[in-house]
């Protein structure tokens, strides 16, 4: 495990950014140029705010009111662009998860007969600072079971943290959505790997009563969790490709330039340092969380609510959440 995690190179905050990444930094920033120039005086007030704006750290994925500009808003070529944009940062696989939840947040209200409170029009784009080449500026798009955060440092550097997704019903039973599932190959990857390393005898399973929610919830700053569950030392090497599987599902909501830095992140972190674990059930439909967790990154998912059957996950990274390591002191004479 030790050998395959470490074949990458050590990825710093602040590394030298590639082709790749211009092209991704290029692409978001023509896109929230588009978007902002689409707008009138009106909603382009409540889509921008100041860099230094602590309303950027102010994340969310509960049912709220929030600040942005929501879909409702925009006419149909407006939502257009605020859709583009959103897929500047996210995968295609990234996409067809953040449209399904906006989709179940439609269903809810539907099986609920409440439209108002879940209205699935309720998804925010908000600008913090401007989008410019070599400029320091953030994005947000959010709304219930949805947060995607962006922070773009000089024009060089992009961090895409940290980023929620949820699901109610987490599986579809009945009705127009029946069998959705969007993100149930997180789920299916954990469980194999809980299920193969109970079975070698390893103590996977913390707990058996999983916690309500993730743990660092909507808190601006991912505290370090007790160290629980097993180390990646030791991994077969099925456990080896189930562990980067269940990373890569995660980071793959992002575009691939994206994905690709996060990925490297842990790859270079060595497997002492890796840690999953699961607490609560294993059985299919039982409540669960798990967690995977380096110095670094963190990686949170609980499916307990409704009966089982509404999940929330996020991946967060202690150090660079919104850009602040990687900010420095920018960030620290700006923002506090």
């Amino acid at each position: 495990m030790k050998k395959l995690l470490l074949s990458l190179c050590c990825v710093g905050s602040l590394v030298s950014a590639d082709e790749s990444q211009q092209k991704a930094i290029a692409d978001i920033t023509t896109a929230a140029q588009a978007f902002l120039g689409s707008l009138s005086p009106e909603l382009k007030g409540k889509a921008e705010f100041a860099f230094a704006d602590q309303e950027r750290e102010n994340w969310k994925f509960t049912p709220q009111a929030r600040r942005g500009v929501p879909l409702e808003m925009l006419d149909a070529a407006q939502q257009k662009l605020a859709k583009k944009l959103l897929a500047t940062v996210l995968s295609e696989q990234g996409m067809l998860k953040a449209n399904t939840i906006e989709d179940l947040e439609k269903l809810l209200g539907e099986m609920e007969n409440n439209p108002i409170r879940r209205n699935h029009k309720a998804y925010f784009t908000s600008i913090f600072g401007k989008p410019a080449d070599k400029a320091t500026w953030g994005y947000r798009y959010e709304g219930h079971h949805l947060a995607v955060n962006v922070t773009i440092i000089d024009g060089a550097h992009v961090i895409a943290t940290p980023t929620f997704m949820g699901a109610s019903p987490a599986k579809v039973g009945e009705g127009r959505l029946k069998g959705t599932h969007i993100l149930g190959k997180e789920e299916d990857l954990a469980r194999a790997l809980a299920v193969s390393l109970q079975q070698a005898g390893k103590a996977v399973l913390y707990s058996d009563q999983a916690p309500g929610d993730i743990l660092t919830g909507e808190k601006r700053v991912a505290e370090q969790l007790s160290p629980v569950g097993v180390t990646a030392e030791g991994f077969t090497e099925e456990q080896q490709k189930l562990l980067q599987s269940l990373i890569a599902e995660f980071a793959n909501r992002h575009r691939a330039e994206i994905a690709e830095k996060e990925i490297k992140s842990i790859k270079a972190v060595a497997a002492k340092d890796i840690r999953f674990g699961w607490a609560g059930s294993l059985e299919v439909g039982k409540a669960y969380y798990f967690r995977v967790q380096t110095p670094e990154v963190l990686i949170e998912a609980a499916n307990s609510q409704n009966n089982a059957n509404h999940i929330h996950t996020v991946w967060r990274d202690h150090k660079d959440d919104f850009g602040r390591d990687s900010l420095g002191e920018h960030y620290k004479n700006d923002n506090h």
